[in-house]
């Protein structure tokens, strides 16, 4: 049993995943090398992410064909339609006569699934990449590491971009014709207008990477896997970067941010507004300036509502993998209130410092605010044993954003607040 739409049946009948790659391993490697092509081939293209065929309706076969279809013949086929020199109508036409040469059997089990790229067996590439390692491509783009966790990386020459909270998409142009892919490679088929917006030649064999966006985040969720009748209009696309094709299947870009920014630009006169390009400052975070700006920056990503600020060295390359040369950061706001009381610990802060009381005024609003977070242990010790020098002192408090109060309508406080330092004091001064 070698014929590729045998093993997918066999493949089919068991939900084991140890099953699946013990099967698989028999058909595709032999004393460590790959073998049986036909196979191997239809697998890499049903698989890879990168190879669409542009058709969305596969029909199935009901009959038996006059003949079989040789693989040749349908690689042939595939590769029209990868290269779009096959499109609407005449693409309908020639996979209606590759279904009708060949069997039933070979047709549904096998060669419509490729072209529909999904076997619908339970595997994929993981499965197919655990059996014989890189046999199908992995769909990488630059992810981001944490900047909150990584606070020294902060520093020097950036760009720094704000965070939009949309879904993250890749946009790949070949053959004048765009497709929107996750960050994971799966096809993102409910926005047209935006395919169509980069659907041009002088866009071919480029890469965009960016946000879908829309007026509501949970509406567009829920809009953007929907089968049919998706809602999506007013959804546009957020650009923050690109490099050319070829540099993203080698995994890395070769010009510096700031010249692929400038590039945007230029390109930017071509597009229309589902396509909009990320606001972003060059700033110097070691430099007094630059502190400033990076400051006012994140207020208002605040006031704005956007998920926060990226920050990315001024001379840093693409890289499809997570890489701190991507450093996201949550919002923050940072107030200066007066201690006025002191809250006991509970649990093992029983006799320690549980929370500081803090109350002022900022910007027009009065804040009551319970500052429990951000206090080491020796913080607590130190401050519940010195209570009277504490009580009156201003506090500097960091968090995520301004919320009304629970006890009062005249009242706000703050989501998730964390002490920072003591303000005022004479430098090497102790409680």
């Amino acid at each position: 049993m070698n014929n590729p739409w045998d093993i997918i049946k066999v493949l089919e009948s068991d939900n084991s995943r140890l099953f699946k790659e013990d099967y698989l391993s028999r058909y595709i490697v032999k004393d460590h090398t790959l073998y049986n092509p036909m196979l191997v081939k239809g697998l890499v293209y049903g698989l890879d992410s990168m190879i669409t065929f542009g058709v969305a309706d596969i029909p199935e076969s009901v009959s038996d064909g006059t003949g079989q279809i040789g693989g040749t013949d349908f690689y042939v086929l595939a590769d029209k339609l990868k290269n779009r020199e096959l499109t609407g109508h005449a693409a309908r036409d020639a996979i209606i006569a590759a279904m009708q040469t060949a069997t039933s059997e070979q047709w549904n089990g096998w060669y419509r699934r490729i072209l529909l790229k999904d076997f619908r067996a339970g595997f994929g590439i993981n499965t197919v990449n655990k059996v014989a390692k890189g046999t199908v491509p992995v769909f990488k783009c630059m992810l981001a590491h944490s900047g909150d966790n990584n606070p020294k990386k902060i520093k020097g020459e950036v760009v720094v971009e704000y965070k939009y909270d949309g879904v993250r998409a890749v946009v790949i142009v070949q053959n004048d014709t765009a497709v929107i892919y996750s960050r994971n490679g799966k096809l993102l088929t409910n926005f047209p207008h935006i395919e169509k917006a980069f659907s041009k030649k002088i866009f071919n064999d480029l890469v965009f990477d960016g946000e879908v966006m829309s007026h509501d985040f949970q509406a567009l969720m829920k809009q953007i896997h929907r089968k049919e009748g998706a809602q999506t209009e007013d959804a546009y696309f957020a650009l923050f970067d690109f490099l050319p094709i070829t540099e993203f299947t080698e995994g890395k870009s070769t010009l510096p941010i700031t010249l692929r920014k400038a590039q945007l630009n230029i390109l930017s006169a071509q597009f229309d507004d589902s396509i909009r390009l990320v606001d972003y400052q060059l700033m110097d975070l070691n430099e007094p300036d630059g502190v400033v700006r990076f400051e006012a920056m994140n207020k208002e990503a605040i006031e704005k509502g956007y998920e926060g600020i990226m920050v990315k060295p001024q001379d840093g390359l693409y890289e499809c993998k997570r890489s701190y040369g991507w450093l996201k950061m949550k919002p923050y706001i940072e107030l200066t209130l007066t201690v006025v009381d002191m809250e006991e610990g509970t649990g093992k802060n029983v006799g320690l410092l549980g929370a500081l009381v803090c109350e002022g005024r900022d910007e027009g609003k009065d804040f009551s605010v319970n500052v429990g977070t951000g206090l080491s242990d020796a913080d607590r010790k130190l401050f519940w044993e010195q209570k009277n020098a504490v009580i009156g002192q201003l506090v500097e408090i960091r968090a995520d954003s301004i919320s009304l109060s629970q006890t009062s309508e005249d009242l706000y406080s703050l989501r998730f607040p964390r002490f920072k330092t003591f303000r005022g004091f004479e430098p090497g001064e102790k409680l």
